[in-house]
């Protein structure tokens, strides 16, 4: 087998179990060094310390980390381990989420904010603790796990949709500022079997919809020549891509430019015909001043 990155150093993040455990294991078995964090997860017994010594076993190596990701500090003193083990983190997958599903008309907002300070900000502490290391180096390789709740919408998930969104966002704009680091931002939607669908989903549909499946998608998105600005999909053993989307709409004159008109003309402004994927946010403004016959010149970055 190809070892895709024999002797990079990765963080993965809620790595106890699930589709973290998954991650953990197939990076070490493709050569990389793996700090198995989980929130808990250095006491005696846990899941990491399980994780880790089924990677020792394999002939890896691993360190084992129970750092709360909400928690700054111990996010930083997760980091400073990894580098005092092994030197340096040259990948970061934050996975570490948790659920507090209910319709929004029930959702207590203490459980919309605890889901945003896992999932979003969670993420913000780690990528924050080795960006500019990173920066430095002029090599880093960082994954944010999205979800189709967030880019699709799923009820009962407000409070998971608009982290996981939030999540693409902070994506798309890192991707910008790292790219001329060497550092590559990109997402995974992952479809997978966990503890939660177990009693939702059938038994032959949960075997075929396993993390291990995710997983390969995974260490694609932070090898030596991964994309980046990537919405990778995967589930099953299928890979897809989503993309934000930009349609070419319309242009009004000052005369025709009313509520009224763009109520009318609305499904002409919704078609997908054409559409673009916009390379930063200030394409939306040259656009259409364009269709406007306005040429707008980009900002410097």
């Amino acid at each position: 087998m190809e070892r895709i990155l024999q002797g990079q150093v990765a963080i993965v993040t809620g790595a106890g179990r699930g589709l973290g455990r998954a991650h953990a294991l197939e990076l070490a078995r493709h050569g990389a060094y793996v700090v198995v964090n989980d929130l808990g997860g250095d006491v005696a017994g846990s899941a990491a310390e399980s994780v880790a010594a089924e990677i020792v076993r394999a002939g890896g190596e691993a360190l084992v980390n129970g750092a709360d990701v909400t928690q700054p500090d111990q996010v930083k003193a997760m980091v400073a381990a990894a580098e005092a083990r092994w030197g340096q983190v040259d990948i970061l997958v934050n996975n570490a989420g948790i659920l507090r599903d209910r319709s929004f008309a029930k959702m207590e907002l203490a459980d919309f904010r605890l889901i945003l300070d896992v999932h979003v900000m969670g993420a913000v502490h780690c990528t924050h603790a080795v960006w500019n290391r990173m920066r430095a180096r002029r090599h880093g390789r960082i994954v944010f796990t999205t979800s189709s709740s967030g880019l699709y919408g799923n009820f009962g998930q407000s409070n998971y949709s608009a982290a996981k969104m939030a999540l693409v966002g902070l994506m798309q704009t890192l991707a910008i500022e790292g790219e001329k680091h060497g550092i590559r931002v990109n997402c995974l939607a992952p479809t997978a079997s966990t503890a939660l669908l177990e009693d939702v989903l059938p038994a032959d549909i949960l075997v075929g919809l396993a993390p291990e499946k995710v997983s390969p998608g995974l260490v694609a998105l932070v090898a030596l020549d991964a994309p980046t600005r990537t919405i990778l999909l995967a589930g099953a053993g299928s890979f897809e891509c989503a993309h934000v989307t930009m349609t070419q709409g319309i242009h009004l004159s000052e005369e025709a430019c009313t509520a009224t008109e763009v109520r009318h003309r609305m499904e002409e402004i919704r078609a997908r015909d054409g559409e673009v994927v916009p390379a930063w946010g200030g394409e939306q403004y040259r656009f259409e001043l364009a269709k406007s016959g306005v040429k707008a010149s980009a900002p410097a970055q």
